[in-house]
């Protein structure tokens, strides 16, 4: 029996490629705010901001999913809330564009290819066509992990 239901996603751009994200694990999206640099912390890892009075952690989503920047830096954070041993703490992901919010069925989300993916498969979910485009669904649970952010990019 497949899985038909449908779920709700964030989708985004970064890098310019197109990603999407659980959103129900999406607090807010913020204009990007000026960020303060933690000294010794993984590439990936660009520092935190200040949410309502609560360091966030930035995670450069595009070093961690090793894809190239180009020359648009981004322009805005995703704030994803996650449980880390009981406590909610909130991660801002950098991105390039936030577009929508899109339901798509577990059925319409199909594997990650062998080969030929922008970003390394441990992250990704599935690819799904949106709008006559691919989208790469990212596995949140997997790339916003205390192993995968504390790791170090080298």
């Amino acid at each position: 029996m497949a899985d038909d239901s449908a779920r709700q996603y964030l989708t985004f751009t970064l890098c310019g490629e197109r990603f999407a994200l659980p959103s129900l694990l999406v607090s807010e999206v913020l204009d990007l705010p000026r960020l303060t640099w933690v000294p010794l912390a993984p590439d990936h890892l660009r520092g935190v901001v200040n949410l309502r009075g609560n360091a966030a952690t930035v995670v450069d989503l595009g070093r961690k999913l090793e894809l190239d920047p180009g020359t648009r830096p981004p322009t805005c954070l995703i704030i994803v809330e996650r449980d880390y041993d009981g406590d909610m703490l909130p991660i801002a992901a950098l991105a390039d564009a936030v577009h929508e919010v899109v339901e798509i069925a577990e059925a319409d989300i199909a594997p990650p290819p062998d080969m030929g993916l922008a970003v390394p498969t441990r992250f990704v979910r599935g690819l799904v066509r949106l709008d006559d485009t691919f989208t790469i669904v990212l596995d949140a649970e997997q790339l916003f992990s205390l192993a995968e952010l504390s790791a170090d990019d080298a």
